[in-house]
């Protein structure tokens, strides 16, 4: 298994005279102890059942942008885009760039999105359900259409594209990973073995995540694809630092049903200390598991 760093969070001693040098830190934190993936979130407003709507958040993709400066191997990525935010082609150009700029470091991670409450409160559009799903599979549609070497229309029930002209192309060939997050059986699973090279889920306890990864197996086996080409990532509130031995035995289970990544969240008011300390006590029996 894969030790990621996940940082959601920006109220943190200093306020926002501080936020750089804590950010880029804990990224070079993460990278130097072995972590092979630093994201941050697609949110406008911090999400309510972390803090408040009125903590701070920064905008995810320029956050990244800046962090393609500080750091030279981890991969960068948003955990996870949200489709409603940006239009598929402009997106697309917004990775290539990412990806460009971090010399081919880039993830697109993406989903439906949820937090109604920052869309009314900056006055973007937020369609049912239903539609936001729609949208998101023309979004992937679109996004690796730009990757692909074909530069002609996309006409879709919500986007139409006369051009899907993406100059530079991406470094990473054929294009970069696209993780679809969430764990909803009949839309996001199946748009996982569909589209996307990863998935992440949360992770409750071990037989949800059991379950899900069976249904995301159904789904590859009626696409054609073997399973094994996805790369299976969990999102957990356990905490290496305060609890190496417990940490590790749960991730045992997991590693074991074929999870291949664990994202962790820092705790306490040092998130570069968190992930110097996590990365020392997780990532090489992380790496060991399965062996």
């Amino acid at each position: 298994m894969q030790l990621a760093v996940h940082y959601p969070y920006f109220s943190y001693p200093g306020g926002a005279a501080a936020t750089a040098t804590l950010l880029s830190d804990t990224a070079r934190a993460a990278e130097d102890g072995g972590c092979t993936l630093f994201t941050l979130m697609d949110h406008w407003f911090q999400m309510e059942n972390l803090a408040t709507a009125q903590d701070p958040m920064l905008e995810g993709y320029t956050g990244l942008g800046f962090l393609a400066g500080r750091t030279e191997s981890i991969r960068l990525g948003l955990l996870v885009t949200g489709v409603t935010y940006r239009h598929p082609g402009l997106l697309a150009k917004t990775v290539t760039t990412l990806d460009v700029l971090s010399g081919g470091r880039a993830m697109l991670g993406i989903g439906a999105a949820w937090y109604e409450r920052e869309h009314k409160g900056l006055g973007v559009p937020f369609p049912p359900m239903k539609e936001r799903f729609e949208r998101l599979e023309e979004t992937l549609q679109i996004v690796r259409q730009m990757w692909s070497d074909d530069d002609g229309p996309y006409r879709g029930a919500h986007y139409t594209l006369e051009e899907t002209i993406c100059e530079p192309r991406p470094l990473q060939s054929p294009a970069p990973p696209i993780m679809v997050g969430g764990s909803g059986e009949k839309k996001t699973l199946a748009f996982v073995a569909r589209y996307a090279s990863l998935c992440n889920l949360f992770a409750a306890d071990t037989e949800t995540v059991a379950h899900k990864l069976e249904v995301l197996r159904g789904h590859c086996e009626r696409e054609g694809r073997d399973p094994a080409e996805i790369e299976k990532t969990i999102i957990s509130s356990l905490d290496p630092v305060a609890d190496r031995d417990g940490f590790l035995r749960e991730m045992e289970t997991y590693a074991a049903m074929g999870i291949d990544t664990v994202c962790l969240n820092p705790h306490g008011d040092d998130p570069a200390g968190w992930a110097r300390a996590a990365t020392a006590a997780a990532v090489t029996p992380l790496a060991e598991m399965g062996n």
